[in-house]
């Protein structure tokens, strides 16, 4: 007599309730996750400006160190206020790229890493497009993302 076998087919997978309750622990691991990036990229570039502003006050110092007290000219909306400080110059501030015996201070146009804008205009006087506000005696400071208030780096806040 022969044995009848049944074929019976084995189905593997997952429940339904399995994959809910994967999808809501991968939800409650995003929702832990996702705001960690985000201040992540709020501390780098808040770390970023305040390495910049080190470097422009320390340039800045260093120009009117050579150029006897005079502060470079950096108040303008075009590429052109950096010159002072990205060119040769001479003991009395005047641009020479022939004979120029100071210079240059920086290797490229600083922008604001907070709204990667490069223009610099006096306190007070800052639009949209300002990246960085200077005062008559060299202070410079970064602009907000909407340019209507300047970051201060002791504090890591914008005001």
């Amino acid at each position: 007599m022969k044995t009848v076998r049944a074929n019976r087919k084995r189905q593997s997978g997952f429940t339904l309730v399995e994959i809910l309750i994967v999808v809501i622990i991968l939800g409650i691991l995003a929702a832990i996750v996702i705001p960690q990036f985000t201040n992540a990229s709020t501390s780098a570039r808040t770390s970023s400006v305040v390495s910049q502003l080190q470097t422009l006050r320390s340039q800045i110092q260093l120009f009117k160190l050579q150029h006897d007290d005079t502060i470079p000219t950096l108040v303008g909306t075009s590429p052109a206020c950096w010159n002072m400080l990205m060119e040769k110059t001479d003991v009395n501030t005047t641009i020479d790229t022939t004979a120029g015996l100071y210079g240059p201070y920086l290797q490229s146009i600083p922008v604001n890493p907070l709204n990667s804008n490069a223009s610099v205009t006096a306190p007070g006087s800052q639009t949209t497009s300002t990246g960085w506000t200077y005062d008559t005696s060299g202070n410079i400071l970064a602009t907000n993302q909407t340019a209507t208030l300047t970051f201060n780096e002791s504090t890591d806040v914008v005001q």
